[in-house]
């Protein structure tokens, strides 16, 4: 204990002055535990409650794929551009250096893969005493709404979230769509909702058109799914449109990793999100710093 020897009493209350209170007010958050918001802290910057999401976790379903050959200098090279790192307890062991410092969002569901007839079947394969060795800031888990799976997901969802909050981590719900899932905004409404009233305190789901209603009615902060590669400016007017439209961050992975220059176009795309620059901006920066890095 501390030594009360030469102990000064106190003496200055700042009775004038009332007491201060977070500033960090993301949408849903009110009524969460402190551990809670620190973890949702580490994913969405506090200066603007938004977040640049890095997403490789690609390989728990695809196996190798171009751009993730080498995770160890693929990842590592860019992972100081963002907020928050996306994937794999295998992958993070492995490659990812646990000094970089970035808030980790954990894949924690899996059990098929792209040599399965049917990707829906899937498990929670993490449980909640290795997502807290793991130090993870959430937990994410694939959702199927609208196919055979629906159930079985929503359960897996929900098994999650119960076990997050025991111990305040947050859980993503990823809204999964595929070959015979609608990309409406009448589906995303409906999956969007849905995933929030069962507790999950981040939704990842992909743009849409009327995509202001989709935030509008989910209660949760959105953060917007990169989906497949793009040309770099179509990525960044993505990135654009999602922030613009009332998303807290957009989560990418192949416009970025798959990019013909990763690390510039990581910082464009930090740009649009934290930085309000337009479509025209960031695809100047990304020539630029393309330029740049080439000469290297």
């Amino acid at each position: 204990m501390a030594d009360l020897i030469g102990n000064k009493s106190a003496k200055e209350y700042f009775e004038n002055i009332p007491q201060r209170r977070s500033q960090f007010d993301l949408k849903g958050l009110d009524n969460v535990d402190w551990g809670m918001k620190d973890r949702m802290s580490k994913i969405f910057n506090p200066k603007d409650n938004r977040s640049l999401m890095l997403a490789f976790d690609h390989g728990y379903f695809m196996g190798s794929t171009q751009g993730l050959e080498r995770i160890d200098i693929q990842i590592q090279d860019i992972a100081k551009h963002v907020d928050a790192l996306m994937g794999t307890r295998g992958a993070f062991r492995t490659s990812i250096s646990p000094t970089n410092n970035k808030a980790v969002a954990l894949r924690v569901s899996s059990g098929s893969t792209m040599a399965s007839e049917d990707i829906t079947k899937e498990i929670i394969s993490v449980d909640i005493e290795d997502a807290i060795r793991m130090n993870a800031a959430c937990m994410a888990v694939q959702t199927f709404i609208g196919t055979d799976q629906e159930t079985n997901s929503l359960k897996n969802l929900s098994d999650v979230i119960n076990a997050g909050n025991r111990y305040s981590i947050p859980t993503m719900g990823v809204v999964a769509v595929g070959k015979t899932m609608e990309r409406t905004s009448r589906f995303f409404l409906l999956a969007t909702r849905v995933i929030a009233e069962l507790g999950a305190q981040i939704i990842k789901t992909y743009y849409c058109d009327d995509f202001e209603k989709v935030v509008a009615a989910c209660p949760v902060p959105i953060v917007v799914a990169g989906g497949k590669k793009l040309p770099e400016k179509e990525a960044l007017e993505l990135a654009y449109k999602s922030i613009n439209s009332g998303a807290a961050g957009v989560d990418m992975g192949r416009n970025i990793f798959q990019s013909e220059s990763p690390e510039a176009m990581v910082q464009a795309v930090a740009k649009v999100v934290h930085e309000n620059f337009s479509v025209d901006q960031a695809f100047e920066l990304y020539n630029d710093l393309k330029n740049e890095l080439t000469k290297k």
